[in-house]
């Protein structure tokens, strides 16, 4: 199947927005942030979301959002960073989809976020580093379920971006 969605997973801070925007350029596809399209769709921050209704709730939105998705034309979709965690969503876009892992550590992820920092509601309080190493003990096993793994270490947004336009077209040949 030819023209899959590109989804970026990873931690907060790997690169998802970012170097999806700069994809999404590159293979002339539309960009969809799960954060800002649910931000938008509720009319307030995923802080105040998750203040607000909870986390679980904001998971069923990603789900929902997931469903909706499934069936349109190929674009590159960067969800929060604990969508791969929700089975339900990744399950229900993985036909439509190649995922791709955008590996990082902590301590790059928090050099990168900067201060966006305080808008990552899962990193509020004392140790943000210490809380994104929890994150990444329990997400990176299915993290690793993706189709491939980018260590973006390394790499600039530009290298993640390039390397992400080369795969995708890769595996769209594959696709046939």
């Amino acid at each position: 199947m030819a023209g899959r969605h590109l989804v970026l997973v990873g931690l907060p801070g790997a690169g998802k927005t970012s170097a999806g925007r700069l994809v999404a350029d590159r293979l002339a596809r539309p960009f969809l942030d799960f954060d800002e399209e649910l931000e938008r769709r509720a009319g307030c921050s995923v802080t105040e979301l998750f203040a607000r209704d909870g986390e679980a709730a904001f998971r069923e939105r990603e789900v929902d959002l997931s469903v909706e998705l499934a069936g349109r034309p190929a674009m590159v979709i960067a969800p929060g960073g604990g969508w791969m965690a929700n089975p339900l969503a990744a399950a229900t876009l993985r036909p439509a989809a190649r995922i791709i892992y955008l590996r990082v550590s902590p301590a790059a992820a928090l050099d990168r976020m900067g201060p966006a920092l305080a808008a990552r509601p899962l990193l509020a309080g004392a140790d943000p580093r210490q809380a994104l190493e929890g994150l990444l003990r329990r997400r990176e096993a299915l993290y690793a379920m993706a189709d491939f793994v980018l260590d973006t270490e390394a790499l600039s947004v530009d290298e993640v971006a390039d390397t992400l336009a080369v795969l995708t077209r890769e595996f769209e040949r594959a696709d046939g």
